[in-house]
Formats: C-alpha cells, structure tokens, sequence
C-alpha cells in the first residue's frame, strides 16, 4: 500500500497538467459512425481531462489536409499537444509534413499506413520524429465474423443451390483505404474456403445510395443470390432496399450483413433483417486517447505494445447484445469511466485490451 501511494504521489503533479488534442475527422459531421466514435471519445476525454477538439472534413480527402494546415498555422501556444488523424484517400504524405514542422506530434487511429505509403513515408518515429504511432482496429476480423455468420445462417436456412453452394456477392466500402482493403481480404479468404460462389466484389464508398444502385444491377446478373456482403451498415441498408424492391424478404430469403454500430442496423439485428453485424471499432479513437494519456505522464507505449498496434476490437452482435448496445450506448456520450483502462492510474495493467465486449458489460 506504501509503495502504491509514493507511486501515486510521484504521478500526481504531472496527472494535473493539461493534455490538448484535436481529432480531424475524416467523414460527416452528422454520420452515425463518426457520431459514435466522436461520442466515445469525449467520454474518454471527459474521464482523463483532456481537452478535446474535433474539426469535420465532411468526406473530403482535401479539406483533410486543409484542416491539418489550419491546424498547424496556428500559434504555437494555440496549437494542440497531439493531432489524431485517419488515415485516408492517401492523404498521410500531405499531411505528415504540415504537422512535422509545427512540432506536433502525431497519433494514428483507425486506419494505419498501407505497406506502399510506409515504403513511401517511413513509419512511426522513423523519417518523420513527431509521428508517434498508429492504433487500428484488427480490420479482417470484421470481414471473418460476419463472412462465417452469413455462410453458417444460409446454410442454416437451406439457402443453397443445386449443387449444394450458396451464392451471393460482396459491395465493399473502397479500394484504397486500408481497413476496406483488409476486410475485404478475410471475407474473401474464408468463402473461399467454403462451399460458396462470391460471383463479384463492388465498391460503394462506403454510401447507402450506391449500395442500393450496385445491389440493383448485380440482383439482376445473378439471379440465384442467397447473400450478401457489405462493407458497412449503409451499404447493407441500400442493399436490403434493393432486395425489397424485387419481392425478396431480408433475413429469410437472402441474407445481409454490415460492419458498424448504427441504431438502425441494431434494430435490424433483432428484427431479423440484418443476419451478421460486427462493431464497436468506432471506439479506436477513445482508446487512442486512452494511450496519448499515458504517453504523456511517461508510458511509452512503444516498449510494450508495439509502435503500429493493430488490435482486436470488434463485437459479433446478437440480438441481446443488440438491445443491451441500443440501452447503453445509442446517440450519447456514454457513461463510461476510461481511468479503470489508464496503465498510468493502474500501474498493474500490463496490456491494453480494447475489445467492445468489455465496454458491454461494464456496470
């Protein structure tokens, strides 16, 4: 106990100083995922007492880079401690360089580097000093869950062809960012070790309008679909629209999933409508705070968890789980206290464990 408090003690001057981050967001202001992950953050924020700051580039891989100029154009004592960015559209190599050379220091967080622009750019603490590192959801785990959901649910179903396959098609979010890419990647990894025709992989930009035009067109080329595949919860509910249009019924006659945590969607889980969901990745952003936090009271999370940190953080959801989200966590800041997760307040934590399911249960 006397070792703790002189721990404690030692700490408590540093714990007092103010820590400033601005978080750009990449997609709409209003969108439900950046909702949520903005929300989990400033529960995060709320708990550490960290200022936070949130600027919205509405989706616009330009105004990303834009806002980081603004950003680092600032005064220097009005300048952020860290800047926390997503990585997309390839826009790292614009970005890097506006906050190398206003000294402040960079943290990652959704999306990492792709191997090309680390072989471009270097990595973290390499070319660029105040690029910190990156903190990325394990991205194909999404892809593996609700790939195997939908292939376990159709054959459940008997939603098979004559020759005992289940056919169905994909419509991903893009080709170019790298958690897409790597979703995309397992899903088609573990159908193709199924007994399953995946007849074509489209994109939709992550958009609900889009994933009902493709699901339109792609309906009619293949006529026997049983399933399928989206890349996130609009393009699922795009996709769905499309299928209703044709007399087909979700969840009984063809089988959808999606990637994210929208009310809607979790509404669709316990209907029944929407067959596999896996979420709770939006909270990368709190967990990054979480790490920032640590980082500067000392803890360098370097020597134990690794400069580019690509971890497990995604829910299965089931319907209980579904009604158990939408109690907790649907449309607010979530009283969630962060300080239990600090390996600063609990010197005894060894390792971040950022998986949702512990978020859920939480009292």
């Amino acid at each position: 106990m006397r070792t703790i408090l002189i721990i404690l003690l030692m700490f408590w001057p540093a714990l007092g100083q103010s820590m400033t981050v601005t978080f750009i967001n990449p997609g709409l202001e209003d969108e439900q995922y950046w909702v949520d992950g903005i929300n989990g953050m400033k529960a995060a924020a709320a708990s550490l007492g960290i200022q936070l700051e949130v600027l919205h580039a509405q989706r616009d891989p330009v105004r990303q880079i834009e806002l980081v100029a603004a950003v680092a154009a600032r005064p220097p004592e009005q300048r952020p401690d860290y800047l926390l960015l997503s990585v997309e559209k390839s826009t790292f190599g614009a970005k890097m360089p506006l906050a190398e050379a206003a000294g402040i220091d960079v943290f990652l967080a959704y999306n990492g580097l792709t191997p090309e622009e680390k072989t471009l750019h270097g990595g973290p603490r390499d070319r660029y000093r105040h690029f910190l590192g990156s903190l990325n959801p394990r991205a194909e785990e999404a892809g593996e869950l609700t790939a195997r959901r939908l292939i376990e649910q159709a054959r459940l179903l008997g939603l098979t062809d004559t020759a005992g396959q289940i056919q169905g098609f994909a419509i991903a979010g893009d080709r170019s960012t790298e958690s897409s890419i790597r979703r995309n990647q397992s899903m088609q990894q573990v159908m193709a070790g199924e007994d399953v025709v995946l007849h074509q992989v489209v994109y939709a930009d992550w958009r609900q309008d889009q994933g009902q035009i493709k699901a339109e067109h792609l309906l009619v080329r293949y006529p026997d679909t049983r399933f399928v595949w989206a890349g996130n919860d609009l393009i699922a509910f795009g996709a769905m629209a499309a299928a209703e249009e044709r007399g087909l019924k979700p969840g009984r006659d063809i089988l959808f999933s999606g990637i994210n945590t929208s009310p809607e969607a979790m509404r669709d889980v316990i209907s029944g409508r929407l067959t596999a969901l896996a979420g709770g990745h939006y909270m990368t952003g709190a967990w990054s705070l979480v790490i920032l936090y640590a980082f500067r009271h000392g803890v360098d999370f370097a020597e134990t968890e690794g400069l580019e940190m690509a971890r497990s953080m995604f829910h299965l959801f089931t319907p209980e789980s579904a009604r158990l989200f939408l109690a907790r966590f649907s449309d607010r800041v979530p009283a969630i206290d962060f300080r239990r997760y600090s390996k600063v307040l609990n010197p005894g934590l060894d390792r971040y464990r950022f998986g949702f399911g512990q978020l859920l249960e939480q009292p």
